[in-house]
């Protein structure tokens, strides 16, 4: 006899669901009914926590982000910095990379899917990271206090989005990503001073 799952079990297991959804299909192959069939449980259950698809890709693309955030400790912010890029750098071409590549093409035409990625961006675990980051380089004295603002932090990741639209192809050289590093992200740190 099995348990019924509820709450946070169901949720877990209705997003897993939805992550293996969009690796194998993309966001274009990815429905409420699939989603359903995999987590073993029916569609109401999921359309009471998310009220359409866009919400569940994004969501299902949240859960596949936090499990694979990287949080590099090299000792120090360039270190760090350099770290964080590569890593993201070697996801964007990877299975993860490909998830979000395919809700960012899907976003062209559905626009409930670009509000909530819109939405979700002040938010972005991505971006946490990197805020963390610019605080443990404050607290070793690595950067001034004011260094620890939201679009300063973010601003090494935005570049590299920019660099994956202007190339079309998801990798970047390293040589770019140490420019980012050492010739923008730091001297903005600093400047902050």
């Amino acid at each position: 006899m099995s348990t019924r799952r509820r709450g946070e079990e169901l949720e877990r297991a209705i997003l897993h669901a939805a992550a293996q959804e969009l690796r194998e299909s993309g966001y274009g192959g990815m429905t409420m009914d699939r989603v359903a069939a995999r987590a073993g449980t029916n569609k109401n259950a999921i359309y009471r926590r998310w009220p359409h698809r866009a919400a569940l890709g994004i969501a299902a693309y949240r859960h596949l982000s936090d499990a694979v955030m990287p949080n590099p400790d090299t000792g120090t912010l360039r270190g760090d910095s350099l770290e964080m890029l590569r890593r993201a750098n070697e996801t964007w071409s990877s299975p993860h990379g490909a998830v979000l590549r395919s809700l960012l093409a899907a976003a062209a035409d559905d626009p409930a899917l670009l509000d909530l990625m819109r939405e979700r961006s002040g938010t972005d675990t991505m971006d946490c990271a990197w805020l963390t980051m610019v605080e443990r380089a404050i607290a070793r004295g690595e950067a001034p206090p004011a260094a620890a603002h939201p679009r300063v932090a973010s601003t090494p990741m935005m570049l590299l989005r920019a660099e994956y639209a202007m190339r079309g192809i998801p990798s970047v050289p390293d040589e770019v990503l140490i420019e980012i590093v050492d010739e923008v992200f730091l001297p903005l740190v600093r400047g902050r001073a």
